[in-house]
């Protein structure tokens, strides 16, 4: 998300998104998992691809053996030496695995209560479910998929957005609370809330908005988000020195949190764009 983390786009991510989105559209129209985190997974879990588990076992999801398996298999040492691992003539069978094997587990049951386009909510899920030990993988999921714009495809289905001129929820007039903390105005999107809505609602120009909060075109938002209607600072106010991470931040997230512009909070905490908040780091806030 921004400038810089754009500048560093890794050209084997953007290829497999690109080599493998309409699959995973696919899998989320059939399984109602959202294609965003199916292209992140893919991307984590084989390398983008180019890992010895998928490139000889067609294994883009790290899916291990277990008792159920009669497939091929292959050995490779993980959290333990020389473990099972599930062997794939095509990739085709192996996003197919991964689709079921979430869909079909009780483990999982949970994620399927939530929003298809709720991407931070199923990277949340799927690390406290327990799909990786990985005490940042929530993270970076989420960054792959803000990174990447995989949320995109999350909307393959049709979430119509309203025609211009009228909001379908709330009709042309909507009157948004605007507040006010620590010098900085903002207001909270609403269910199935834009950019463009609020730009419209409030007499703004979306590409400022845009601008100020720091997200690319399409980016979607969830109700609660915090949506600032200026620029945003350079370090937090008093009293907020510093931030504990939690299961499913990102540096956007947390610099949305307290209005400090995300290139700030990288500089402070001596961070390059490639740094995952991983649950439990403390990061400094002015």
């Amino acid at each position: 998300m921004g400038t810089t983390q754009a500048q560093r786009k890794n050209a084997s991510y953007q290829k497999y998104s690109d080599t493998y989105s309409n699959l995973a559209v696919q899998h989320q129209k059939k399984y109602r998992i959202p294609a965003s985190i199916t292209l992140a997974q893919g991307i984590l879990e084989s390398g983008a691809g180019m890992s010895k588990l998928a490139r000889e076992s067609n294994n883009h999801f790290g899916i291990k053996c277990h008792s159920d398996w009669r497939g091929g298999r292959v050995y490779h040492d993980d959290d333990l030496k020389g473990e099972c691992f599930r062997k794939y003539k095509r990739v085709e069978e192996s996003y197919e695995d991964h689709s079921r094997f979430l869909a079909e587990r009780s483990r999982y049951a949970s994620l399927f209560k939530l929003q298809i386009t709720d991407y931070k909510s199923w990277a949340r899920g799927l690390q406290k479910c327990g799909y990786a030990t990985d005490r940042a993988y929530a993270n970076k999921l989420i960054k792959i998929i803000e990174d990447y714009e995989l949320y995109r495809y999350d909307k393959d289905k049709g979430i119509k957005t309203a025609a211009k001129g009228k909001n379908k929820e709330t009709g042309p007039t909507t009157k948004r609370i605007v507040y006010k903390t620590h010098g900085l105005i903002y207001v909270y999107a609403t269910t199935n809330d834009s950019f463009d809505r609020i730009a419209q609602d409030l007499d703004f120009k979306v590409k400022k908005l845009k601008k100020y909060n720091e997200v690319p075109e399409d980016f979607p938002l969830q109700r609660g988000d915090i949506v600032y209607l200026q620029k945003k600072k350079k370090k937090a106010d008093k009293p907020y020195y510093d931030h504990v991470v939690q299961i499913g931040e990102s540096m956007h997230s947390i610099s949305q949190l307290y209005g400090i512009q995300i290139k700030s909070l990288y500089k402070m905490n001596k961070k390059d764009p490639d740094y995952i908040p991983e649950e439990g780091d403390v990061l400094k806030l002015r």
